[in-house]
Protein backbone atom coordinates (compact mmCIF):
# COMPACT_ATOMS: atom_id res chain seq x y z
CA UNK A 1 0.00 0.00 0.00
CA UNK A 2 1.22 3.78 -0.51
CA UNK A 3 1.44 6.04 2.41
CA UNK A 4 1.51 10.08 1.62
CA UNK A 5 3.44 12.49 3.43
CA UNK A 6 0.70 15.33 4.19
CA UNK A 7 3.25 17.25 6.34
CA UNK A 8 7.19 17.09 7.78
CA UNK A 9 8.77 19.78 10.02
CA UNK A 10 11.97 20.03 11.94
CA UNK A 11 11.89 19.38 15.54
CA UNK A 12 15.84 19.74 16.05
CA UNK A 13 18.89 19.32 13.90
CA UNK A 14 18.78 16.99 11.31
CA UNK A 15 15.21 15.52 13.09
CA UNK A 16 11.98 15.78 11.52
CA UNK A 17 8.35 15.15 12.34
CA UNK A 18 6.08 13.56 9.57
CA UNK A 19 2.53 13.06 9.42
CA UNK A 20 1.71 10.24 6.46
CA UNK A 21 -1.64 9.01 5.72
CA UNK A 22 -3.10 6.04 3.59
CA UNK A 23 -5.45 7.12 1.35
CA UNK A 24 -6.42 3.77 0.11
CA UNK A 25 -7.72 3.28 4.11
CA UNK A 26 -9.99 4.61 6.12
CA UNK A 27 -8.65 3.25 9.54
CA UNK A 28 -5.15 1.76 10.03
CA UNK A 29 -5.30 -0.69 12.94
CA UNK A 30 -2.52 -1.08 15.25
CA UNK A 31 -1.31 -0.85 19.08
CA UNK A 32 0.68 1.87 19.97
CA UNK A 33 4.78 1.31 19.83
CA UNK A 34 4.60 -0.58 16.82
CA UNK A 35 6.50 -0.24 13.38
CA UNK A 36 5.67 0.45 9.67
CA UNK A 37 8.13 -0.49 7.01
CA UNK A 38 9.16 2.02 3.92
CA UNK A 39 10.22 0.74 0.43
CA UNK A 40 11.96 2.56 -2.11
CA UNK A 41 14.07 2.10 -5.30
CA UNK A 42 17.53 4.61 -4.38
CA UNK A 43 20.03 4.25 -7.29
CA UNK A 44 18.38 1.55 -8.42
CA UNK A 45 18.38 -0.42 -5.28
CA UNK A 46 14.93 -1.57 -3.16
CA UNK A 47 16.03 0.25 0.23
CA UNK A 48 13.60 -0.82 3.24
CA UNK A 49 13.91 0.49 6.56
CA UNK A 50 11.40 -0.02 9.29
CA UNK A 51 10.46 3.53 11.47
CA UNK A 52 8.38 2.88 14.88
CA UNK A 53 4.87 4.99 15.43
CA UNK A 54 4.94 8.56 17.14
CA UNK A 55 1.30 8.36 17.59
CA UNK A 56 -2.12 6.63 18.77
CA UNK A 57 -3.82 5.64 15.74
CA UNK A 58 -5.93 8.51 14.22
CA UNK A 59 -8.24 6.90 11.36
CA UNK A 60 -5.63 6.70 8.49
CA UNK A 61 -2.93 8.50 9.45
CA UNK A 62 0.18 8.07 11.83
CA UNK A 63 3.14 10.02 12.40
CA UNK A 64 7.01 9.13 12.67
CA UNK A 65 10.21 10.82 13.98
CA UNK A 66 12.87 10.12 12.09
CA UNK A 67 17.04 11.43 11.79
CA UNK A 68 18.66 12.11 8.87
CA UNK A 69 21.45 9.70 8.52
CA UNK A 70 24.07 11.31 5.96
CA UNK A 71 25.73 7.41 4.51
CA UNK A 72 21.43 6.48 5.39
CA UNK A 73 20.01 4.92 2.28
CA UNK A 74 16.25 5.91 2.66
CA UNK A 75 16.44 8.58 5.31
CA UNK A 76 18.13 11.47 2.92
CA UNK A 77 15.25 10.43 0.77
CA UNK A 78 12.27 11.20 3.11
CA UNK A 79 14.01 14.21 4.10
CA UNK A 80 13.28 15.48 0.50
CA UNK A 81 9.76 14.24 0.13
CA UNK A 82 7.31 16.90 -0.14
CA UNK A 83 3.58 16.94 0.97
CA UNK A 84 1.64 15.29 -1.21
CA UNK A 85 4.56 12.64 -2.56
CA UNK A 86 4.14 8.65 -1.89
CA UNK A 87 6.35 5.86 -0.98
CA UNK A 88 5.38 2.55 -0.53
CA UNK A 89 4.59 0.88 3.03
CA UNK A 90 4.04 -2.53 4.89
CA UNK A 91 2.31 -2.94 8.30
CA UNK A 92 2.05 -2.12 10.89
CA UNK A 93 4.44 -4.73 12.86
CA UNK A 94 6.19 -5.41 16.58
CA UNK A 95 5.56 -6.26 19.84
CA UNK A 96 6.94 -3.34 21.49
CA UNK A 97 3.48 -2.42 22.89
CA UNK A 98 2.17 -2.21 26.35
CA UNK A 99 1.98 -5.29 28.28
CA UNK A 100 -1.62 -6.25 29.49
CA UNK A 101 -2.72 -6.08 32.40
CA UNK A 102 -1.40 -1.92 32.89
CA UNK A 103 1.79 -1.85 35.48
CA UNK A 104 3.40 0.99 37.13
CA UNK A 105 6.26 1.54 34.83
CA UNK A 106 9.52 3.41 33.95
CA UNK A 107 10.20 3.89 30.05
CA UNK A 108 13.98 4.32 29.13
CA UNK A 109 15.00 6.00 25.74
CA UNK A 110 17.33 8.01 24.15
CA UNK A 111 17.29 9.85 21.19
CA UNK A 112 14.52 9.35 18.31
CA UNK A 113 14.17 6.16 20.45
CA UNK A 114 11.30 8.14 22.24
CA UNK A 115 9.30 7.96 19.06
CA UNK A 116 7.06 4.86 20.21
CA UNK A 117 6.97 6.37 23.52
CA UNK A 118 5.00 9.27 22.14
CA UNK A 119 2.09 7.31 21.28
CA UNK A 120 2.13 4.69 23.74
CA UNK A 121 2.19 7.93 26.20
CA UNK A 122 -0.67 9.10 24.40
CA UNK A 123 -2.92 6.13 24.37
CA UNK A 124 -2.01 5.40 27.88
CA UNK A 125 -2.51 8.47 29.75
CA UNK A 126 -6.04 9.11 28.22
CA UNK A 127 -7.05 6.15 29.84
CA UNK A 128 -4.94 5.29 32.67
CA UNK A 129 -4.49 7.57 35.97
CA UNK A 130 -3.63 5.33 38.04
CA UNK A 131 -0.81 3.76 37.23
CA UNK A 132 2.21 5.41 37.78
CA UNK A 133 4.64 5.91 34.86
CA UNK A 134 8.29 7.22 34.80
CA UNK A 135 9.82 8.72 31.36
CA UNK A 136 13.63 8.59 31.32
CA UNK A 137 14.95 10.43 28.33
CA UNK A 138 18.47 11.45 27.15
CA UNK A 139 19.85 13.41 24.74
CA UNK A 140 23.25 14.85 23.94
CA UNK A 141 21.95 18.94 24.14
CA UNK A 142 19.05 21.06 25.75
CA UNK A 143 17.75 21.67 21.69
CA UNK A 144 17.51 17.49 21.46
CA UNK A 145 15.17 16.85 23.79
CA UNK A 146 12.32 15.63 21.34
CA UNK A 147 8.47 16.58 22.50
CA UNK A 148 9.81 18.50 25.14
CA UNK A 149 6.49 20.55 25.39
CA UNK A 150 4.37 17.90 24.80
CA UNK A 151 5.83 15.64 28.03
CA UNK A 152 5.82 18.24 30.57
CA UNK A 153 2.43 19.25 29.69
CA UNK A 154 1.05 15.68 30.11
CA UNK A 155 3.38 15.71 33.67
CA UNK A 156 1.43 18.60 34.46
CA UNK A 157 -1.81 17.72 33.60
CA UNK A 158 -1.23 13.51 34.51
CA UNK A 159 -0.17 13.19 38.37
CA UNK A 160 0.67 9.73 37.55
CA UNK A 161 3.20 10.81 35.44
CA UNK A 162 6.98 12.14 35.94
CA UNK A 163 9.59 13.01 32.95
CA UNK A 164 12.65 12.98 33.57
CA UNK A 165 14.94 14.67 31.03
CA UNK A 166 18.88 13.86 30.97
CA UNK A 167 21.59 15.48 29.07
CA UNK A 168 25.25 14.67 28.36
CA UNK A 169 26.60 17.97 27.14
CA UNK A 170 24.82 20.65 29.13
CA UNK A 171 24.94 24.39 28.78
CA UNK A 172 25.52 25.92 32.12
CA UNK A 173 22.16 27.23 32.29
CA UNK A 174 20.89 23.70 32.61
CA UNK A 175 19.76 22.82 35.55
CA UNK A 176 18.17 18.97 35.15
CA UNK A 177 19.50 15.98 35.22
CA UNK A 178 22.72 15.32 33.63
CA UNK A 179 24.84 12.35 32.39
CA UNK A 180 23.64 8.87 30.58
CA UNK A 181 20.20 7.51 31.45
CA UNK A 182 22.11 4.69 32.41
CA UNK A 183 23.33 6.88 35.40
CA UNK A 184 19.56 7.91 37.09
CA UNK A 185 17.95 4.00 36.38
CA UNK A 186 18.48 2.98 40.03
CA UNK A 187 17.26 6.33 41.45
CA UNK A 188 14.00 6.01 38.72
CA UNK A 189 13.27 2.56 40.15
CA UNK A 190 13.85 2.81 43.35
CA UNK A 191 13.64 -0.64 45.51
CA UNK A 192 11.22 -2.35 42.98
CA UNK A 193 11.49 -5.09 41.16
CA UNK A 194 7.91 -6.04 39.75
CA UNK A 195 7.18 -3.07 38.03
CA UNK A 196 7.63 -2.86 33.73
CA UNK A 197 10.74 -1.35 32.41
CA UNK A 198 10.12 -0.55 28.49
CA UNK A 199 13.51 0.63 26.57
CA UNK A 200 13.93 2.18 23.07
CA UNK A 201 17.37 3.97 21.37
CA UNK A 202 20.56 2.66 19.84
CA UNK A 203 21.64 -0.78 20.76
CA UNK A 204 24.47 -0.12 23.16
CA UNK A 205 22.42 1.77 25.50
CA UNK A 206 19.77 -0.85 25.05
CA UNK A 207 22.07 -3.70 26.14
CA UNK A 208 23.53 -1.76 28.83
CA UNK A 209 20.71 -0.84 30.72
CA UNK A 210 19.43 -5.00 30.07
CA UNK A 211 22.43 -5.68 31.47
CA UNK A 212 21.72 -3.57 34.51
CA UNK A 213 18.82 -4.21 35.36
CA UNK A 214 19.74 -8.26 34.96
CA UNK A 215 22.41 -7.19 37.79
CA UNK A 216 19.30 -5.45 39.72
CA UNK A 217 17.34 -8.59 39.95
CA UNK A 218 14.94 -7.71 37.19
CA UNK A 219 13.77 -10.96 36.06
CA UNK A 220 13.24 -10.93 31.60
CA UNK A 221 9.54 -10.33 31.93
CA UNK A 222 9.21 -7.52 33.10
CA UNK A 223 12.21 -6.08 30.30
CA UNK A 224 10.69 -4.97 27.40
CA UNK A 225 13.01 -3.59 24.45
CA UNK A 226 13.14 -2.15 20.91
CA UNK A 227 16.76 -1.46 19.25
CA UNK A 228 17.76 0.74 16.87
CA UNK A 229 21.06 0.12 14.58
Amino acid sequence: MKATLLESREIAPDVRHFVFEVPDMSQISFLPGQWVSFEEIINGDPITRAYSIASPPDGNRFELCLNRVESGHLSPFLFRMQPGESLEMKGPYGSFVWREPANDSVLVATGTGIAPFRGMLQARLGNDGSHKIKLLFGVRHERGLLYRAEFEELERSHPNFRFWPTLTRPELSWQGRTGRVQQHLGEAIGDRRDIEVYICGLREMVDDVRARLKAMGFERKHIIYEKYD
